[in-house]
């Protein structure tokens, strides 16, 4: 039985969009080693301390392939990991269906807007022991995976939405971003009477 990552790590604060790291391709993954297995622990205990159900090593300042998640799928059904790696599949032709819904982004705190995915994902790729592992995504789990693997490519979702959408996104996160302090979720997010 494999260690557990999922605990024991630092929260570490998120990155933001607009750094660089977020918008470049990331390098892949080659050593499978006590550094890589501490990042991972690093990602889980921020993405809980954020409330998140994915995070990438992008949101974090780390310019690696590998993604965390923590999400239900289209049954209500918990799925946790780690992909190092990730190329994920996407349904095509008469077996593809969209699903427009609410997206947000850890890294751009507040700003939500709905935007169509595929709703189902298969997403390949390694464990953070470098065994391949394939997770089959439905629901919330099919866009959370297509989402961090974004990421990872240098992509925000921001980037796939139209211009007007985008500027709705930015204003929706304007309008909350003060309640987000630079080092969050080290410093926890202020409720909104706290001014």
């Amino acid at each position: 039985m494999a260690e557990d990552l999922t605990t024991g790590g630092t929260v570490l604060p998120i990155t933001r969009w607009g750094t660089p790291v977020m918008h470049n391709p990331t390098r892949p993954v080659t050593s499978y080693d006590d550094d890589l297995r501490a990042l991972v622990r690093n990602m889980f205990a921020t993405m809980r301390a954020a409330h998140g159900v994915g995070l990438a090593a992008t949101q974090v300042g780390v310019d690696l392939a590998v993604f965390v998640y923590e999400c239900p799928d289209a049954d209500d059904r918990l799925h946790v990991g780690v992909v190092c790696n990730p190329e994920v599949t996407l349904p095509e032709g008469k077996d593809r269906t969209l699903e427009s819904t609410e997206e947000g982004c850890l890294s751009l705190p507040g700003g939500y807007q709905p935007l169509a995915r595929p709703d189902l994902a298969t997403c390949s790729g390694a464990d953070a022991w470098g065994e391949e592992i394939k997770i089959n995504g439905t629901g919330l789990l099919a866009r959370c995976l297509q989402h961090e693997t974004d990421h990872l490519n240098g992509t925000v979702f921001g980037d796939r939405l139209s211009t007007r959408a985008r500027r709705n996104l930015y204003q929706h996160h304007e309008s909350l971003v003060h309640l987000y302090p630079d080092d969050w979720p080290i410093t926890p997010k202020r409720s909104s009477a706290d001014g």
